[in-house]
């Protein structure tokens, strides 16, 4: 399904793991198409699809873009742009040697996934020709058809991070720095946020000014790779970054002691904290319902603490 947003943006659902999980973004104008993060490989035909349905070829996509290069938003990029002859892809410069040659970004998933599962969940990666990679610098500007998207460093995340202004449509393509928000948490068109600090270069106070360097942008709504569009920014950022501060006390908490258990000890903690925000938030599902939701992200949120935690400061 095509979710049309009546300024030239659009989401689909990139059929990653389960329904409404990760968005891919189209920005259209004139006939021409920014792609913004790309699932993994198995969303090409869904992209083709809405495409077709906004009567447009592949020929009409000038850019991919990739907020980061983590495999749920990067790990599709290859295939499409095999699929996409005129279309650049722009990405961090520290990912630019990944798009080019995945070998090590495919190891490095695994190391946290598993082989099984990351082979299951992204198969074989497609290397992208070096010609065809741009690599952003803060504030590099693309045009698509008569509008211009702007990209910026947005470290805290991963330090291969940026996010996408469209000011016409005043909008911010955040990826996963403005956290995670699963419309099955939505109460009474509220959207409920949260952080995400997955392995392996969360940093808070890097991911607190990228989350104000969005709000400077004065978006009317912020657009997630998890799950797509929520507003109004402001209040979302500040329950965003209040719970951020309570993860990095859990985990200050936790780091008192053993560190071999700090994993395990993190993630309940997120749970417990997890839970008490939903209902806060007036969530009528049950605790199992929400914790199957959010499961794989509390695993990740702790690795990722967890290995903060070795070099944070007292």
């Amino acid at each position: 399904m095509l979710i049309d947003y009546k300024n030239g943006l659009y989401a689909l659902d990139a059929g990653y793991v389960r329904p409404l999980l990760a968005a891919i973004h189209l920005v259209v104008d004139a006939g021409r198409v920014a792609v913004i993060d790309t699932g993994s490989n198995a969303a090409l035909p869904s992209v083709l699809r809405a495409l077709a349905e906004l009567a447009l070829g592949v020929d009409a996509v000038d850019y991919v873009i990739l907020t980061h290069i983590h495999l749920d938003h990067a790990g599709g990029a290859g295939a499409m742009m095999g699929a996409f002859p005129n279309a650049k892809l722009v990405v961090h410069p520290r990912g630019v040697r990944h798009m080019v040659n995945p070998a090590r970004l495919m190891a490095a998933t695994e190391e946290v996934y598993g082989r099984e599962l990351a082979r299951s969940l992204y198969g074989e990666l497609v290397p992208v020709a070096a010609e065809r990679v741009v690599a952003t610098t803060d504030g590099l500007t693309l045009s698509i058809g008569g509008r211009r998207l702007v990209c910026y460093d947005a470290p805290g995340h991963a330090k291969h991070h940026v996010v996408i202004h469209d000011s016409q449509a005043a909008a911010v393509f955040t990826g996963d720095t403005f956290g995670l928000s699963y419309r099955e948490m939505d109460v009474g068109g509220r959207a409920f946020v949260f952080p995400t600090t997955t392995p392996s270069q969360f940093e808070p106070d890097e991911l607190r000014r990228s989350v104000e360097r969005i709000l400077a942008l004065q978006p009317e709504a912020v657009y997630l790779t998890h799950f797509s569009r929520i507003a109004p920014p402001e209040p979302l950022a500040a329950d965003l970054l209040r719970r951020l501060e309570r993860l990095v006390a859990i985990t200050r908490s936790a780091a008192i002691g053993a560190r071999e258990a700090i994993v395990p000890r993190i993630a309940t903690e997120i749970a417990d904290f997890l839970l008490a925000e939903a209902r806060q938030h007036g969530v009528r599902l049950a605790d199992e319902e929400v914790l199957a939701l959010w499961r794989n992200d509390i695993d990740l949120n702790a690795q990722g603490l967890a290995l903060w935690a070795k070099s944070a400061p007292a």
